[in-house]
């Protein structure tokens, strides 16, 4: 009997205590500006000026040149990462590359290291090559970190594809790009999208790279926009801050909640 009490209640304690954080954030970027106060930020809102906080963090932060470019980084860095992940998986797994264990861990070992160790030296290699600050020096580096998990998930997805299909299209005369194109990718769907969106939605999340190898508003990541809200023009106000980081969230929610189907069938590694 207890137990049938205190299980809720634990749940309903822990499910509030991981809404807080989110009832803060949408309380107090919909309140008006000149009735902010710092003690006063668990009170509900009066007057409802979500809209017009979003307005003046797009407008005086301009994001919508981040949001462009970020567009183009989340979508073109995790399609060249999924598939270049599938054609190591398919490479390992169906055409039995020699050494293939080896190449493998030498993809997913860039792993290893965390990101802030290597951003000295990146950067240096940026200003070298001419690519600092350029959206396909920004298309090159979210690709390079983003190809060794599609890597693993596509490896170990494929791993579960009986080799009997490889074998039955080359005794159909099927060519080795015609059986990675018509076979296996499409058998690979929903590892491919399952992927594509993680991947995507940490390209769309990203701060760190964005800080660190782009400048201008042409370039720079969206995240990197928005941290900068506070310091445009002498700063916006707190409301519009949140506003705007609500703002900026939004597209990664939606993209889940439209494809959490395809995403819950992706992440079963091995069921198609």
């Amino acid at each position: 009997m207890a137990a049938r009490i205190l299980r809720p209640t634990v749940l309903v304690v822990l499910g509030l205590i991981w809404l807080a954080p989110i009832y803060l954030l949408l309380v107090n970027a919909s309140k008006d500006p000149a009735r902010y106060a710092a003690d006063q930020v668990w009170r509900p809102v009066s007057d409802f000026a979500l809209f017009d906080n979003m307005r003046q963090a797009w407008e005086i932060g301009g994001l919508g040149d981040a949001v462009t470019s970020t567009l183009l980084y989340s979508v073109i860095a995790p399609a060249l990462a999924v598939l270049i992940g599938a054609a190591l998986g398919f490479g390992i797994v169906a055409l039995r590359l020699k050494h293939g264990f080896f190449w493998f861990v030498l993809v997913f070992g860039g792993t290893v290291f965390p990101l802030q160790m290597i951003l000295m030296p990146l950067f240096v290699g940026y200003v070298e090559a001419g690519i600092y600050d350029s959206r396909l020096g920004m298309v090159a580096i979210y690709t390079a970190v983003t190809v060794p998990f599609a890597a693993l998930v596509m490896r170990n997805f494929l791993g579960g594809i009986a080799h009997q299909v490889f074998e039955a299209a080359v005794m159909d005369g099927a060519t080795t790009w015609r059986i990675f194109w018509r076979i296996y990718l499409p058998m690979s769907t929903s590892a491919l999208v399952a992927v594509f969106i993680l991947q995507a939605t940490f390209v769309w999340n990203d701060l760190l790279l964005g800080l660190a190898l782009s400048q201008s508003d042409e370039v720079r990541p969206l995240m990197t926009a928005a941290a900068a809200l506070q310091d445009t023009y002498g700063g916006l106000q707190l409301t519009a801050v949140l506003a705007g980081g609500l703002l900026v969230s939004l597209p990664t929610v939606v993209l889940f909640l439209s494809t959490q189907r395809i995403f819950s069938r992706g992440l079963n590694l091995g069921q198609f």
